[in-house]
């Protein structure tokens, strides 16, 4: 008999050990200060240099952080080590489930990565610590150096819309999933929200861990609020363990 496939679906919350502020939860970014969700808007972002500018000091200081993998980031990887199959679905784009020991390929990044920056107008990509080299340099808001375009990170900002295949990998994993984790997501933001719906629509075990009650809580066979680090941690050992079960 086949492994039941894992899917989680993982929010800012799974990454706040690390040292990375979620959104909006009690203490979120967006809750300290309004404006610096202008600095991940497309629109003010295109429209406004001196948005460019501080978004790139943003980056800057973001990259100076140097976030590690914390206990959760951990425990997923452990669980794919095990054999057990795992998906993570993410909307976070600091890398970290891969820093951890992820796989690429078993990682799909909804909101794309900061650790890349990507040309608006001919879309050149490379390393984002390549386009930082030139902040240090001088470069306030370094353009593109094919074709003088603008350059962002290469995440999905505010007022873009998420890659369609990405978006299309997604739901696919998520219609195939016996058991869907909810981990450190407000479940506020759509298409990706939907995920866990989706799930409890086509017969997965649903599974939120996060600190605040979310749109979903009532479809979930369980809700978690003990903190991510550890209890992610538990819920997996646990979900190993009963692979590892001799079946009746």
């Amino acid at each position: 008999m086949s492994k039941p496939l894992v899917a989680l679906l993982t929010g800012a919350g799974i990454s706040t050990d690390s040292g990375i502020p979620d959104y909006r939860g009690p203490n979120g970014l967006w809750r300290q200060d309004p404006e610096a969700e202008k600095l991940v808007t497309y629109e003010y972002y295109m429209g406004d240099p001196e948005i460019r500018r501080r978004s790139w000091q943003m980056r800057r200081r973001n990259e100076a952080l140097r976030p590690e993998p914390n206990a959760a980031h951990r425990a997923v990887a452990e669980l794919e080590r095990s054999g057990v199959p795992v998906r993570v679905i993410t909307q976070n784009v600091d890398g970290l489930h891969q820093l951890a020991g992820m796989p690429d390929r078993k990682v799909l990044e909804l909101h794309g990565t900061a650790r890349s920056y990507v040309c608006t107008k001919c879309h050149a990509r490379g390393a984002m610590t390549d386009a930082l080299a030139r902040l240090d340099a001088g470069e306030a808001d370094p353009p593109c150096l094919e074709c003088g375009g603008i350059l962002k990170s290469a995440t999905v900002m505010f007022g873009e819309r998420l890659d369609p295949v990405v978006l299309a990998d997604a739901v696919a994993i998520t219609k195939a999933c016996q058991v869907f984790i909810a981990v450190g997501s407000s479940l506020q933001v759509q298409p990706a929200a939907g995920l866990a719906g989706i799930a409890a629509d086509h017969g997965a075990r649903l599974i939120i861990v996060n600190a605040e009650p979310t749109p979903y809580d009532e479809l979930a066979d369980e809700v978690i609020r003990e903190p991510i680090g550890t209890a992610l941690p538990e819920l997996l050992r646990g979900l190993a363990g009963e692979e590892r079960e001799p079946q009746p």
